[in-house]
């Protein structure tokens, strides 16, 4: 009986994972949807952010993170029942947050894979941070 109930539990967290992870484009950024950009103000400063991204740190600079205040800023931003992006420098980061909310949480959350990074050595120009 139990492992039957493990069975089910874990088959109904991959039957409601709503995480996806696609390789950030150019294109892609033409969609209607919502970009979290979840790097460091620094980062933001140096490399510039994806135009009408939000910016949304997750960690600060000393790798510390505070779940409950990063889900209200971001439910104030986005929501939930509607899928949404996020991206980091290279899309480890955003792969992390994006299997949690997704699969422990149920959001509609797409991973960009490579992350600015990518999107800058296939000649995108991000747009300055101004805050």
């Amino acid at each position: 009986m139990k492992k039957t109930l493990l069975f089910l539990a874990i088959l109904n967290s991959f039957l409601f994972a709503e995480m996806k992870t696609i390789d950030v484009t150019k294109d892609f950024l033409k969609k209607d949807i919502k970009i979290i950009d979840i790097r460091w103000k620094e980062e933001w400063k140096r490399t510039g952010i994806v135009e009408n991204s939000y910016t949304l740190a997750l960690f600060d600079k000393d790798g510390k993170y505070d779940i409950p205040l990063f889900l209200k800023h971001l439910n104030e931003i986005i929501d939930k029942d509607k899928e949404f992006a996020l991206i980091c420098n290279t899309g480890s980061r955003t792969k992390m947050l994006g299997e949690y909310l997704g699969n422990k949480l149920g959001y509609k959350v797409i991973n960009l894979d490579g992350g600015i990074q990518k999107l800058m050595k296939e000649g995108y120009k991000p747009a300055e941070y101004i805050k």
